[in-house]
């Protein structure tokens, strides 16, 4: 055993074509941390490993959410989207698919809303994330 678990691993295209970005979400203490980043850069590919949890950084999930839209509820979903500032992005007869993006915590808290009208389908990108920039009087690039 590793002594460890990937809780989230995103993959995707960056800036260089010739680079993807891997995204590992792993708890652990300091000592489990460091295995991992030793593990990873033991393969040949990783041009660098970098622990951003160190760091001022955006951290972002991504899920589409099927749920049924029983008689008279669909105002209710809509306004719910609306608060969790997601986007119905499908309408079938019976049920519609959501978009919704944000911190993990946001994500949870919106599937619990979600759960009494019954999801029928839902996948998640896993979570992502990226270093704040710095401004020149060495403030992070936040508002």
């Amino acid at each position: 055993s590793r002594g460890y678990n990937i809780d989230s691993l995103a993959v995707g295209a960056t800036e260089d074509p010739n680079l993807s970005r891997m995204t590992f979400v792993v708890v652990g203490d300091d000592r489990v941390l460091e295995q991992v980043r030793k593990q990873l850069e033991k393969i040949v590919t990783v041009v660098r490993v970098v622990d951003v949890s160190a760091h001022e950084h955006v951290e972002r999930d991504l899920m589409l959410l099927k749920v049924r839209t029983p008689p008279g509820a669909r105002s209710e979903i809509r306004e719910l989207v609306d608060i969790f500032r997601g986007r119905i992005v499908d309408v079938g007869s019976d049920e519609v698919m959501i978009e919704i993006s944000g911190r993990e915590n946001k994500i949870e808290a919106f599937i619990e809303r979600m759960r009494p009208y019954g999801i029928t389908e839902l996948v998640r990108t896993g979570r992502i994330a990226m270093i704040r920039s710095m401004n020149s009087d060495g403030s992070d690039g936040s508002d």
